[in-house]
């Protein structure tokens, strides 16, 4: 089963991405390798949910904000290279806006990590990750996320 399959089977489909807010690029390849520049829950329709994890944003939204998120890196991969051209997930970074007392920000990117999971499988959907705490994300996000990942086929 391909991942977009996976995923519509989940209720989901691939987003397209959205342009670049700023002078950099949605993805770099070097390699095999594949540099997801960060991303939010925007969608076509509205900026990502604005607020801060521990104040005005529950941990349960948050999580749910970084599936989207997460589903906004896949966007960005299919646009360069196509889901099914990836051979593993290497890292997922995520930053939650959070109080300071706030502590729970693993537990807000495993939304982010199930998702992955579920769309590309324990084989290549495993990944090593980092959750931040930080005091203010673009667009008052309450989460983003950046991903590595690795990828077959000539390089560009």
């Amino acid at each position: 089963m391909t991942v977009a399959n996976r995923l519509t089977s989940m209720g989901l489909a691939v987003p397209v991405p959205p342009a670049p807010k700023g002078a950099y690029f949605p993805s770099r390849r070097c390699g095999d390798q594949l540099w997801v520049s960060g991303a939010t829950a925007r969608t076509p329709d509205a900026p990502a949910l604005r607020g801060v994890v521990g104040a005005d944003v529950a941990p349960e939204v948050a999580r749910d904000q970084a599936a989207r998120a997460a589903l906004n890196l896949l966007g960005v991969v299919d646009a360069a290279v196509g889901l099914d051209a990836v051979t593993a997930l290497l890292h997922l970074r995520g930053y939650v806006r959070a109080t300071t007392d706030f502590d729970a920000h693993p537990a807000v990117l495993d939304g982010a990590s199930r998702l992955l999971l579920d769309a590309f499988g324990d084989r290549v959907g495993a990944h090593a990750r980092t959750a931040i705490g930080v005091a203010s994300l673009p667009g008052g996000a309450c989460v983003e996320l950046e991903l590595v990942l690795s990828v077959g086929g000539a390089t560009d």
